[in-house]
């Protein structure tokens, strides 16, 4: 698991940097950081969407798997968890919001699934390594604004990529080509709603739409 204990701590040491960064910026400096960044995650959302070699798995995928999620109501279960760590810490800021929005975005993509699987089988880290230094960059930037939730998104990281790297050899089985091909495009769009939702365009329940990454592996295998 070397490579997802390098990525939390990149998450910690850039998130740490960027809220001792954010103190010193005014508040119009902020905002303007916060528009950048939420145009950077648009880009790159659009990008992982567009890998997609059937729209249909996706259409289908975000149906269900929203029905799923907003039963189970992640999203509210998401912010819980934001705010417990806002209570505790004394902080009435975006705590939550920077835990959640940064969780999701660590968390959904290609680099964080297939460096996992490569860690734990080929105990080549390499993947992840790369990942840990994007991550900690933008770290930089996203608690600069968001603050100390950034530094808590370390933890989903951890936990996520931690266990996919032990169950490597049982998940690779499943996660063929065109499968991951699928769960990239899929998660670029749940970026691409958090890119929104920064730029206050719209309110997505990205949290709830998370299970349609898991749907959508169920659908290429059986399609």
């Amino acid at each position: 698991m070397k490579g997802t204990i390098v990525n939390t701590i990149s998450i910690i040491i850039g998130g740490s940097l960027g809220i001792m960064l954010g103190a010193k910026l005014k508040k119009r400096f902020k905002e303007t950081v916060m528009q950048g960044l939420s145009l950077s995650v648009l880009l790159i959302g659009i990008q992982m969407a567009l890998s997609t070699n059937n729209p249909t798995y996706i259409i289908f995928s975000l149906l269900i798997g929203g029905l799923i999620g907003e039963a189970i109501n992640i999203e509210d279960k998401l912010e819980s968890i934001g705010k417990w760590f806002e209570r505790r810490l004394g902080n009435r800021g975006r705590v939550a919001e920077g835990f959640v929005q940064c969780s999701l975005i660590y968390c959904v993509g290609a680099m964080a699934i297939m460096g996992a699987i490569q860690d734990g089988l080929q105990h080549d880290p390499s993947t992840l390594y790369a990942k840990a230094l994007l991550d900690g960059f933008s770290g930089i930037a996203f608690a600069s604004t968001l603050g100390i939730g950034v530094i808590l998104s370390a933890i989903p990281v951890f936990l996520y990529q931690g266990a996919i790297t032990l169950l490597a050899s049982q998940v690779k089985v499943f996660l063929t080509d065109p499968i991951i091909t699928e769960m990239t495009a899929t998660g670029g769009l749940l970026i691409l709603a958090i890119a929104l939702n920064m730029l206050n365009i719209t309110k997505i329940k990205v949290g709830n739409l998370l299970p349609a990454i898991f749907v959508v592996i169920a659908l290429v295998y059986l399609f």
